[in-house]
């Protein structure tokens, strides 16, 4: 069962995404939040597997609760799935710089909010959707940095910046599996290496990182 944790300030929103939680088979709420303050301590005491969070919220905003969230070893198993009705990519790049696995807009369908969540919770990190790729494209800037580059991705073996370079084209591990002919569970196992050797949480954090240092350009992500 995945537990879940539902932080917005509208009392009926949090009803509603309750109600969409519990009806799916896996998936269970195990406490609801009115701010980010109390988003982060049910966080630490509930230690859910999703923390479905608004951004907009008083006392502590969402993007703030996430940091405290996602940089605390107290709740380093806790994700944290951002859920807003703005559809701004100062927002979107902020969550995700802050640790953020996902990012979607509350008009979504609810099909896809409870895949949203078991995604996220797998650590499979939203990465395809178009405003994900939008902000990372916009917002970071190309870097100076041919030696920031090589100090970040120095220790990664040339089949582990494969894999990166993959990931940042918003490819699943099966995708990936694909195009290097390699199994799922092998590639799950570089995944694993990329994010470790980087000192990153997820593989949003590796992608944006990617960006940040140059490995991954702006306009790359459609090369075949």
């Amino acid at each position: 069962m995945i537990r879940v944790v539902v932080a917005d300030d509208q009392a009926l929103v949090r009803g509603g995404f309750r109600v969409l939680v519990d009806s799916a088979p896996d998936l269970e709420v195990v406490g609801e939040a009115s701010d980010g303050t109390e988003a982060v301590a049910l966080a630490r005491k509930q230690q859910p597997d999703v923390v479905l969070m608004d951004i907009r919220m008083p006392h502590l905003d969402g993007l703030e609760a996430t940091r405290l969230i996602c940089g605390s070893e107290q709740t380093q198993g806790v994700k944290v799935l951002i859920l807003t009705t703005f559809d701004l990519d100062e927002y979107v790049y902020e969550a995700l710089r802050a640790g953020a696995g996902g990012f979607m807009l509350k008009d979504a369908p609810p099909r896809q909010l409870a895949e949203a969540v078991r995604t996220v919770a797998a650590g499979e990190s939203l990465l395809a959707p178009a405003v994900t790729k939008r902000l990372i494209e916009r917002y970071v800037s190309r870097p100076p940095a041919d030696a920031l580059r090589r100090e970040r991705f120095a220790e990664l073996t040339e089949r582990e910046l494969e894999v990166l370079k993959l990931l940042t084209r918003g490819l699943s591990n099966v995708e990936i599996g694909k195009r290097l002919f390699l199994s799922e569970a092998t590639v799950k196992t570089h995944v694993t290496r990329v994010l470790n050797k980087l000192g990153v949480r997820d593989r949003v954090q590796a992608v944006v990182l990617a960006y940040e240092s140059g490995l991954a350009l702006p306009g790359q992500n459609d090369e075949t």
